[in-house]
C-alpha cells in the first residue's frame, strides 16, 4: 500500500468515524460452544469486512475454529477443526486472525499435546502445516501461528526442545521459516491477532534472564528495536509488554510498575510514547488498564481490571479520548466481565465476555 492509497483509506475511516452517532453492541455463541464453567465462544480477529474468526470451547472442553459473518447472525457461522487436532481436553484447533482476503491463521493442539501452526481460508478443507524447524515435539511444545497480514505473511512464535520460546515470520507458501529473538532475549513472543503489519513489522514481548519484559519491534529487514516503557518495573514479572501494531506503525500493548498494576501505552512509529490509565482501573496488583488491539488510524481497545478484579471494556480515539463499556449480562464478579481483542479498520471491535456462571460469549461493539 502506497502513501496515497493508505491515506484514502484514513480518509474513508475519518468519514465512518465521522457518520457514526452513537454504538451498538450484539452478543453472538458460536453453536457447539459449550455452557460450563470456562467454556464458550470467543472472538478474536475482525477484518475490514466484518468476518469474525475465534474459538469454541466445547462441553467436553475441546477447541474448534469459527467463523461467522453478517454481523455474526444465527445462521452464519462455520466451524473448523484442522486436520490433526487432538480431541482431548484442552487440545483442538485454534484460531486467532484473519486478513482481507479471508486467509486465517492459528494453531493445532494435537493428542500428544503439541503446538502446530495452520493457515487456512473458507470453506476451511485445505489447510498447511506451519512447524518451524527447531520447534520441540514435547507436550506444550511445537509452533505457535498468531498473525497474518495482507500480503500473507505469517508471525507467531515457537517452543523449541528446551521449552524456550523464539519469534519467526514465513512468508507464501509457507515453505521456508525466519527465526528470531532480541539480544538478551531469554524468552520471546509475539502477540496474537494484530501484531505484524502490513509492511511485516512485528510487535512482540520478550523476557530477559531476570524475568523482565521489554517490548520489541521487528522490522521487515530484520532490524528489531527494543524498548522500555518510562515508568516499567525493573523486577521479575513486570516491565513492558506489546500487544498490537498498526499498519501506520504504531505499537499500543501495557506495562507492568513496580507495584505490579498494568497501565496503557501508545508508541509512535518514531518511538514516542503516550501513557494513559481508564478512569476508575484498580491500582493493585495485576488491575489496571490492558489495552489489545490498535487499528490503522490509531483507535485502541482494551480491557481494564477495577479493584474488584472484574473487566470492563474500553475504546480510545486517536485523539486520547476515553469511553468505557460492559457488555450486558456480563459478570460482575472477580475475572469476569468484558474483554475486547480488535478493532477493525472501521472501528468495529470484537472480543468476549464473560457472565455470572463464567461462561464465555462473543460480541461485537459497531460504532
Amino acid at each position: 500500500m502506497n502513501r496515497l492509497q493508505l491515506w484514502k483509506v484514513v480518509g474513508v475511516v475519518f468519514l465512518a468515524y465521522g457518520f457514526a452517532s452513537g454504538q451498538t453492541i450484539t452478543t453472538f455463541s458460536a453453536p457447539g460452544g459449550g455452557t460450563g464453567y470456562d467454556q464458550g465462544t470467543g472472538g478474536f480477529d475482525i477484518n475490514p469486512q466484518g468476518t469474525v474468526v475465534g474459538s469454541l470451547h466445547d462441553d467436553n472442553n475441546v477447541f474448534h475454529g469459527f467463523q461467522c459473518v453478517s454481523g455474526c447472525a444465527p445462521g452464519s457461522f462455520t466451524e473448523y477443526n484442522a486436520p490433526g487436532a487432538g480431541t482431548g481436553a484442552n487440545q483442538g484447533t485454534i484460531t486467532f486472525s484473519n486478513n482481507l482476503f479471508g486467509e486465517t491463521v492459528g494453531y493445532y493442539i494435537d493428542a500428544n499435546n503439541v503446538a502446530h501452526g495452520f493457515a487456512t481460508a473458507y470453506p476451511f478443507k485445505n489447510f498447511v502445516n506451519l512447524n518451524v524447524p527447531g520447534a520441540g515435539t514435547g507436550a506444550n511444545q511445537g509452533t505457535f501461528a498468531g498473525n497474518v497480514n495482507l500480503g500473507g505473511e505469517i508471525a507467531g512464535y515457537y517452543v523449541d526442545a528446551n521449552n524456550v520460546s523464539h519469534g519467526f515470520v514465513s512468508y507464501p507458501p509457507y515453505h521456508s521459516y525466519t527465526s528470531f529473538d532480541p539480544p538478551g532475549s531469554v524468552n520471546t513472543f509475539t502477540a496474537v491477532a494484530t501484531s505484524l503489519s502490513l509492511e511485516g513489522t512485528v510487535a512482540g514481548t520478550y523476557f530477559d534472564a531476570n524475568g523482565v519484559a521489554h517490548g520489541y519491534v521487528r522490522d521487515v529487514h530484520g532490524k528489531i528495536t527494543e524498548f522500555d516503557v518510562p515508568g516499567a518495573g525493573t523486577g521479575s514479572g513486570q516491565g513492558t509488554e506489546s500487544e498490537s501494531i498498526s499498519d501506520a506503525g504504531e505499537v499500543t500493548g501495557n506495562y507492568i510498575d513496580s507495584n505490579g498494576v498494568n497501565h496503557g501505552f501508545v508508541r509512535s512509529p518514531r518511538g514516542a510514547i503516550d501513557t494513559f490509565d481508564v478512569e476508575g482501573a484498580g491500582t493493585g496488583a495485576n488491575q489496571g488498564t490492558i489495552p489489545e488491539g490498535i487499528n490503522l488510524v490509531g483507535l485502541v481497545t482494551g480491557n481494564y481490571v477495577d479493584a474488584n478484579n472484574v473487566n470492563h471494556g474500553f475504546v480510545r480515539s486517536p485523539w486520547g479520548s476515553i469511553t468505557t463499556f460492559d457488555v450486558p449480562g456480563a459478570g460482575t464478579a472477580a475475572g469476569q466481565g468484558t474483554i475486547p481483542a480488535t478493532p477493525n479498520l472501521f472501528g468495529v471491535i470484537t472480543g468476549q465476555w464473560i457472565d455470572a456462571n463464567n461462561v464465555h460469549y462473543g460480541f461485537l461493539l459497531i460504532p
